[in-house]
């Protein structure tokens, strides 16, 4: 299975290309880097998976070029933030059955500003978001502040693996207390303990196997 990306800085986009070959993946990081809104390297994508760590409430995203983009399905994004930009452009590159994991700041799962809150409605109305993680402060060590996972998917209908139907429901976690590790005076981690438990909450809502 054929692993997509794109990445903004060259440097960092010449590392995830020696990463691949270290490990024996196929990779397609496009032809160029650049900005995953303004210059798409894969706007034909329809991936089964997509999992995504995107910077956190960047305001200068390139907005102004793209109001009428059509991966805006559920409104248009602020331009002084992009975090509803990010899930948009997640959904749009989703498969008919789908499923995207993403990581970003905590605020945007309960943000009314610049329409979000309306956005992040009609995504649930739409019935594509799955489960919400919320997660403590301090797990970056580029950033203090609490971050949240999203979990998405374009159908939640029953599944072959054994996931039972979860039309209409979405799951919460919330794990700001968890992260029992303390890594440094700034920064802590998620014991394998607390993964494991997690894992397993979110496994059994979808009654899928977990050991």
């Amino acid at each position: 299975m054929p692993i997509y990306g794109q990445e903004l800085m060259a440097d960092t986009r010449r590392l995830c290309k020696m990463n691949l070959a270290v490990h024996g993946l196929e990779g397609d990081l496009g032809k160029t880097y650049g900005s995953t809104f303004t210059n798409d390297q894969h706007h034909t994508l329809r991936a089964d998976y997509i999992l995504a760590n995107p910077p956190f409430n960047i305001s200068d995203w390139g907005a102004d070029k793209l109001q009428e983009d059509p991966r805006w399905k559920y409104g248009i994004p602020p331009a002084r933030n992009a975090n509803y930009a990010w899930l948009q452009h997640m959904l749009a590159r989703l498969s008919k059955a789908g499923r995207a994991g993403i990581v970003l700041a905590n605020g945007s799962m309960t943000t009314q500003q610049s329409g979000e809150g309306d956005i992040r409605k009609a995504m649930i109305k739409d019935d594509v978001v799955e489960c919400m993680v919320a997660l403590p402060g301090q797990l970056f060590s580029n950033t203090q502040i609490p971050a949240c996972l999203w979990f998405m998917s374009k159908d939640k209908k029953a599944g072959k693996n054994g996931s039972r139907d979860r039309g209409g429901e979405i799951l919460f976690i919330d794990c700001r207390k968890m992260g029992s590790e303390q890594l440094s005076r700034t920064q802590i981690a998620f014991t394998e303990e607390e993964i494991h438990t997690i894992a397993k909450t979110y496994h059994r809502w979808r009654e899928t196997e977990f050991s």
